[in-house]
């Protein structure tokens, strides 16, 4: 007589079934990750930001213009009415510093090497670095006290 064979139990494990929801909560977190920060970022006012970059995009072409040594008045001119008119939005698109001394001083000043460049356009390279060095100290006094 033989004797009776014995059944193994089914010792395949559960691993895989474990990394598919590893996986699928991998994905459900990136997924309300994006939706939350995408509900944060609609709350923000992009309006401080942007008239800042474009700002920042302006001064940086009249440096550029003066490594370039392609500065005439022609160059440089549209870059600093841009800015002038950019500085006229600095104060609403801060409205919770319109009362800080320093922040309305430092907006002054901008609008201030502004309104000189713009009276006597820069025409020679010297001239226009010194023109945007003066516009960069307004922007440098400003976020040296409230850039983050």
């Amino acid at each position: 007589m033989s004797e009776p064979r014995t059944t193994r139990p089914d010792t395949h494990g559960n691993g895989a079934k474990y990394i598919a929801l590893l996986l699928l909560g991998l994905v459900i977190g990136a997924v309300c990750t994006v939706m939350a920060m995408r509900a944060i970022q609609a709350r923000s006012d992009p309006f401080p930001g942007a008239v800042m970059h474009v700002q920042g995009w302006h001064l940086g072409k009249l440096r550029d213009a003066v490594e370039q040594n392609r500065c005439a008045t022609t160059d440089s001119l549209p870059h600093l009415q841009a800015l002038r008119v950019m500085a006229n939005d600095i104060d609403p698109a801060f409205p919770d510093l319109r009362d800080d001394e320093r922040f309305t001083k430092a907006s002054s000043q901008l609008r201030g090497a502004l309104d000189t460049a713009m009276a006597s356009p820069p025409g020679d390279c010297v001239a226009l670095g010194e023109t945007a060095g003066a516009i960069g100290q307004a922007c440098k006094a400003c976020h040296q006290d409230f850039r983050g």
